[in-house]
């Protein structure tokens, strides 16, 4: 079996993970949030945090040591190579966008969250949260998407 080909596929792997899960759970807690109901949002935003966790993360890491791995095997200076420089500074990007905003607004929404899902009033700080999350997650897609594009065309 050729090793390039299996750290391809996994790396594949890790980004249909990745990208799939950011995705489609910015649309599951953006559409629970637009019901306005205490109970559908205090589930939606538990789930957004424990998917992150498993499925954002899990392939995040995949992907990076896949591609680490392929890059190793194919001898690719990560620092020469440009397509591949500005890949991993996309992830880089993307990766500290999670880390220092999205995560701690995850958390912070899932407490309050635990609160109005017992007395149904959900305050104004949750939503000024939804927003950033929403822009600084746009943001976060939008790196690894534009990140595809530089790892397929390989345009320099």
């Amino acid at each position: 079996m050729n090793l390039y080909f299996v750290l391809k596929s996994l790396h594949l792997v890790g980004i249909i993970l990745f990208l799939g899960n950011i995705i489609v759970t910015a649309w599951w807690k953006i559409m629970a949030d637009r019901t306005r109901h205490p109970a559908i949002i205090a589930f939606a935003q538990r789930q957004v945090t424990l998917t992150d966790y498993i499925f954002t993360a899990g392939g995040a890491t995949l992907l990076f040591l896949a591609g680490a791995g392929t890059a190793i095997v194919n001898h690719w200076d990560i620092m020469t190579v440009k397509w591949l420089l500005w890949g991993n500074i996309l992830f880089a990007l993307s990766g500290l966008i999670w880390l220092f905003i999205l995560i701690p607004i995850q958390i912070k929404q899932a407490r309050i969250a635990r609160q109005f899902a017992v007395d149904g009033n959900i305050p104004e700080h949750y939503w000024q949260l939804s927003r950033q999350w929403v822009i600084f997650g746009a943001i976060a897609t939008i790196l690894p998407l534009l990140n595809v594009y530089w790892m397929v065309f390989k345009p320099i």
